[in-house]
């Protein structure tokens, strides 16, 4: 026992790890360590008594704190908040693995869910496990708001509150104000999904608009808390502590209050011109795939304003962030403008096809900047990741801002470069030629894994 605990407060202290081949083995092996690691887990850096790994996490935002861990220590972590494991992949070929070969078994999201609650609710879509009402609500979306037809459909609305933002900014220019581009990108994002979603844009007058938009803020403000809210949940609720329930409540009622009322206003004027009607036809029909709730309706269109208002205005905030600090960037997509539009009117929607160099920029801020940076799942069942065991239950924390800058795929990439451009010009050069196998098969993993982590994301925005 006294050998055993010297070898260990020596390994300690120098630094050394116990191999295979190491003499330390002999004395360090025991029964209990032999059956502990019969199952070959992922690697473990070294943790604190009780908090375990905790201490790693509190210094930074939390997926600089993984990239920095994983870097260090390997791509498939286990790690320990507390007593609660999970287990942390962060390069891209674990990604691939997970996404590709484990799909159906990492399909659920394992959130903990809050009663009464439109934010983080056991009734959400971007929760949901993969079941019926998963399926229906899909097939609801893309039928009716995110599918190529649907889109097509969607058009003008776009096409108008795009003329606005113009004019707003024009507007300023004439009047040589400065322009806040977060701000205005999310006043435009809000019109846009307010218009698709309920079939107006939120009142200015009365407050309605800087209420929603304040409510989305909160919420996006929110979600580091509820990343550790869900991770150290249940071990805390059987304290009788509840993690950040009071502000998560506070928003959600915010939300709730004016679904109610916009919820009674299309039940007064049901016309089928907008999400909210096409949701509040299937709550009413018999024979629907899956008879959804009231609930239901509420709790998918907060999502979607949340998807689809502060995540795009970011990636609008973050791509001219990019673009101005870049004058080389900015000249060439001028330079790409003018060879498609001139210099009498502005670039459309129709146009971007024939842009590029422009979807260039917008992939590589998505690749730079992910509007998800962590994303969580849970293991139905035991499987092999990558040559490690990932017992049933477990949760599985995907460092999709880790995998983005994965030096294995990326060349420098913490560098800001038009790459993209690579990323359109796969497809077409699989079909022209064959090119050398260890090429072919780096850009190709780059695509696959991009598109796979950019579908997972709650807000994508996808110029093709």
């Amino acid at each position: 026992m006294g050998l055993c605990f010297m070898a260990h407060l020596n390994i300690r202290r120098e630094g050394l790890s116990v191999g295979y081949n190491s003499p330390w083995r002999l004395v360090w092996a025991s029964p209990w360590a032999i059956k502990k690691n019969k199952k070959h887990l992922p690697q473990s850096p070294p943790s604190l008594p009780i908090i375990g790994h905790l201490h790693l996490l509190l210094s930074v935002l939390p997926h600089k704190a993984f990239q920095k861990i994983s870097s260090r220590y390997g791509p498939l972590l286990h790690l320990r908040i507390f007593k609660v494991p999970f287990v942390l992949a962060s390069s891209a070929s674990v990604a691939y693995d997970l996404f590709r070969t484990h799909d159906v078994n990492v399909s659920s999201r394992g959130f903990r869910t809050l009663e009464n609650s439109l934010l983080f609710g056991h009734e959400t879509f971007t929760g949901a496990d993969f079941g019926d009402y998963y399926k229906f609500m899909k097939k609801v979306l893309v039928m009716n708001l995110l599918g190529t037809q649907a889109l097509e459909r969607s058009r003008g609305i776009r096409a108008e509150e795009i003329e606005r933002f113009y004019a707003r900014l024009m507007d300023k220019a004439r009047k040589k104000e400065s322009v806040e581009i977060g701000k205005e990108a999310m006043v435009l994002t809000n019109n846009i999904m307010s218009k698709l979603l309920i079939g107006r844009s939120c009142s200015e007058e009365n407050g309605e608009a800087e209420k929603v938009r304040e409510s989305v803020t909160k919420t996006m403000g929110l979600i580091k808390k509820v990343f550790f809210s869900n991770m150290l949940g249940k071990p805390l609720k059987k304290l009788g502590i509840s993690l950040f329930e009071k502000e998560i409540r506070g928003v959600s009622g915010g939300f709730d209050e004016l679904l109610e009322r916009l919820l009674r206003e299309h039940k007064e004027k049901h016309q089928d011109t907008d999400m909210m009607d096409v949701l509040l036809s299937a709550y009413k029909y018999e024979n629907a795939d899956y008879k959804i709730t009231r609930n239901h309706i509420k709790l998918l269109i907060v999502e979607l304003f949340l998807a689809g208002t502060d995540s795009a205005a970011r990636l609008i905030q973050w791509a001219m962030a990019e673009i101005i600090s870049k004058p080389n960037i900015l000249e060439r997509l001028r330079q790409e403008m003018d060879s498609v539009a001139g210099k009498t009117r502005l670039i459309q929607e129709t146009d971007l096809p024939r842009l590029p160099y422009l979807q260039a920029v917008v992939k590589e801020t998505q690749r730079f900047h992910p509007a998800v940076p962590l994303t969580l799942r849970m293991s139905e069942e035991d499987c092999n990741v990558g040559g490690f065991h990932i017992p049933e239950k477990t949760t599985l924390v995907v460092n999709v801002y880790a995998v983005m800058r994965d030096p294995n795929v990326w060349q420098n990439p913490d560098e800001f470069k038009q790459r993209g451009l690579l990323l359109l010009q796969v497809l077409s050069k699989k079909k022209k030629e064959r090119k050398s196998l260890s090429s072919f098969l780096l850009e190709a993993e780059g695509e696959a894994v991009l598109k796979k982590i950019l579908d997972i994301s709650s807000s994508k925005l996808e110029l093709e």
